[in-house]
């Protein structure tokens, strides 16, 4: 079956934050939006209906979490990324961020340096930040259109830090990580003592030609803490549902600790029926999407070379994102903003947002129909010819 991811659905009205959310993040409802990272593509069948078949049950109480939710995700580690884990060794929350945060208070002390990565969704920031913990930044390298870890510079990091967060696929710049670049990396991080936990939300997301490595697949079991979710996957980061892949007992430990301070426990009944479904059911689905995202992309790509010779795009190797770098532009954060809200009518998300690496860029949304996207790259064109 062919799943129809041309077809336009209208979210306005629907509470949906990247339409009805346009107002408060860009000061107009007269853009595109092709920021925040979800897609305008209708869910895969299989979880439609099993959210029906749920809502048809009309009581919707606390909602334990089933051993078959934990057992879905590991068939689906294990056909999709050829990594087996124990069901027994899967955490649930209702999202990565929070558990980014719960992380950082399990495995680190006030004071602690944490290191990231930026450009880097700016959550990763917060969950240093706000935790009383010090941020410490590994940027990444920018080297002819495309990005790189800087390894030499995180053996100094590590010697002051007591964790690192990686983003794997990496959000905003799409990189892939390699497998050798995985495995240099935590060779640094267990020379020093880090702990290493590892944003895979993307993982899923990866373009012909690349591979995903799950990073605990080459580590030791205490090595990394793995936080995955359905919801870039298929589309249903609304449902508030993600996982956290914690082979260390003590480190299981240590996080439901974390989550009972933050109060962080149940899912809802529709967020446990669409992650099974999902996980059980997804796979045909999410073929056809990443083949709809690919073509995308390219197409996408041979525009902006073409036609937008001021704006360079990164070819990402995963998630549905891209990043431009509008440099050549020569203008300021602020009046880059206000040319693609006002001038272009594109609400995309500003490269500042992702730290101070990201100054100059902006990132793209490919989820949704290939139409908006072209509409969107047309409006730009005609602002910059104007």
């Amino acid at each position: 079956m062919k799943h129809d991811f041309d077809r336009i659905i209208e979210r306005t009205g629907t509470h949906a934050l990247k339409w009805d959310g346009r107002a408060r993040q860009f000061g107009t409802e007269d853009v595109l939006p092709l920021w925040v990272a979800d897609m305008d593509f209708a869910a895969a069948p299989a979880i439609v209906q099993a959210l029906q078949a749920r809502a048809a049950h009309p009581v919707y109480g606390y909602t334990t979490r089933p051993d078959s939710l934990s057992e879905a995700i590991a068939q689906w580690m294990e056909s999709r990324h050829d990594w087996t884990i124990e069901p027994n060794g899967v955490l649930w929350a209702p999202g990565v961020v929070p558990s980014l945060h719960a992380a950082v208070l399990a495995f680190s002390a006030p004071g602690d340096g944490v290191i990231v990565q930026p450009p880097i969704y700016p959550p990763f920031f917060s969950a240093v930040t706000t935790t009383g913990r010090r941020l410490v930044e590994n940027p990444l390298v920018y080297d002819r259109g495309a990005y790189r870890l800087d390894l030499e510079h995180l053996e100094a990091c590590a010697r002051e830090a007591r964790m690192l967060l990686l983003c794997s696929p990496h959000n905003p710049v799409g990189r892939v990580w390699s497998e050798e670049e995985l495995r240099s990396l935590l060779d640094i991080a267990r020379r020093h003592g880090l702990s290493v936990v590892s944003d895979e939300i993307h993982h899923d997301l990866v373009y012909p030609g690349r591979r995903h490595t799950p990073t605990a697949k080459l580590a030791a079991a205490h090595e990394v803490v793995t936080l995955a979710a359905p919801s870039k996957t298929f589309n249903i980061a609304g449902l508030g549902i993600s996982a956290l892949i914690v082979p260390d007992a003590q480190q299981r430990t240590a996080l439901e600790q974390s989550f009972a301070q933050l109060h962080l426990s149940a899912n809802h009944p529709f967020s446990i029926a669409a992650c099974e479904a999902a996980y059980r059911h997804g796979s045909a689905w999410l073929d056809d999407l990443l083949a709809y995202l690919t073509e995308t992309r390219d197409d996408t790509l041979d525009f902006i070379a073409q036609r937008l010779p001021r704006i360079k795009a990164i070819t990402p190797q995963g998630t549905c994102l891209l990043w431009l770098d509008c440099r050549a532009m020569s203008m300021s954060d602020s009046a880059l903003q206000d040319f693609f809200v006002h001038r272009a009518r594109v609400g995309l998300s500003p490269g500042a947002a992702f730290g101070s690496a990201g100054r100059g860029f902006m990132r793209l949304n490919l989820g949704a129909p290939r139409a908006i996207v072209r509409e969107a790259l047309e409006r730009i064109e005609a602002a910059l010819a104007g």
